[in-house]
C-alpha cells in the first residue's frame, strides 16, 4: 500500500510556480501495478522520486508498507571505478541479499560477457541500463517503481525485461511510468493520471487510459 497524504509538492522555474502535486490524498493498494500516466512535464518522475523517497515533498507525506526499489534500472547510484561485478556485490551488502546469488543472476540476466568485470565508467548506455535492470530485478520488494526502464536496449532485451517484470509482479505490485500505452495494458492493472497537480486513479486501466489521452488532444 502506499499512501498519499496532503501530498504537495512545488517548485519555482525561471520566476513561476510549477505545482506538481496539489494536496493529493490516493491510496494506490498493495499488491497493484499502477500505470502512472501523465504529459510530458506533468511530474511523474517527480512523484516516482518522492515514493522512492530520494525528494521530499513541499508538504504532506507518503506512507507505505512493506520495501520499495529505487527506481527500476536507475544506474546513477553505480561507482564508475568498480566493475559491474563490483557494483552489484556492494548492492548487495546494503540490501542485504546473498551476494553470490545476485553476482550470478546479473551475470546471467544483463548477457555483459566479460564487461562485466569491467569499470563501469566504460560502459555504453545500453549496458548501463542491463546492468542496472538486472540489479534492480535481482532483489526482491514488495513493490516495484519503473521508469521507463524497458524503453532501452534491442527487442530481444525489451521482450527478456517484460517477461521478468511480469514474473515478478505476480509477487509484487508497481508503479509503472510509461508513455506506452501497449506496455501499460501488458503489464498494469490499474492506473493513476497526473495532471496539473491532480492524481486520478482507476481501476480499470482503459478508462484511465481514455482519460489520458483526452489530456494529450486538449494540450494538443
Amino acid at each position: 500500500m502506499i499512501q498519499f497524504q496532503n501530498l504537495t509538492k512545488t517548485f519555482i522555474l525561471r520566476g513561476q510556480r510549477k505545482v506538481v502535486a496539489d494536496n493529493i490524498n490516493l491510496t494506490f493498494p498493495t499488491g497493484k501495478s499502477v500505470a502512472l500516466l501523465g504529459r510530458n512535464g506533468a511530474g511523474k518522475s517527480t512523484l516516482l522520486k518522492m515514493i522512492a523517497g530520494t525528494m521530499d515533498p513541499t508538504a504532506g507525506r507518503i506512507v507505505s508498507t512493506g520495501t520499495i526499489s529505487w527506481p527500476v534500472g536507475f544506474a546513477g547510484s553505480f561507482h564508475g571505478e568498480l566493475t559491474g561485478a563490483q557494483n552489484t556485490r556492494f548492492i548487495a551488502r546494503v540490501y542485504g541479499v546473498d551476494t553470490d546469488e545476485l553476482i550470478d543472476f546479473v551475470r546471467d540476466f544483463a548477457g555483459l560477457g566479460t564487461h562485466f568485470n569491467l569499470p563501469f565508467r566504460t560502459y555504453s548506455s545500453g549496458m548501463k541500463s542491463r546492468l542496472a535492470f538486472g540489479v534492480s530485478m535481482g532483489i526482491a520488494f514488495d513493490t516495484y517503481l519503473v521508469d521507463e526502464v524497458t524503453a532501452v536496449g534491442d527487442a530481444a532485451f525489451k521482450d527478456k525485461s517484460n517477461a521478468l517484470f511480469k514474473e515478478r509482479m505476480a509477487h509484487s505490485g508497481a508503479v509503472v511510468v510509461s508513455h506506452g500505452m501497449g506496455l501499460v495494458r501488458q503489464l498494469c492493472d490499474a492506473a493513476a493520471v497526473l495532471e496539473n497537480g491532480r492524481l486520478v486513479y482507476y481501476d480499470d486501466v482503459e478508462a484511465a487510459i481514455e482519460h489520458h489521452e483526452r489530456n494529450m488532444r486538449g494540450k494538443g
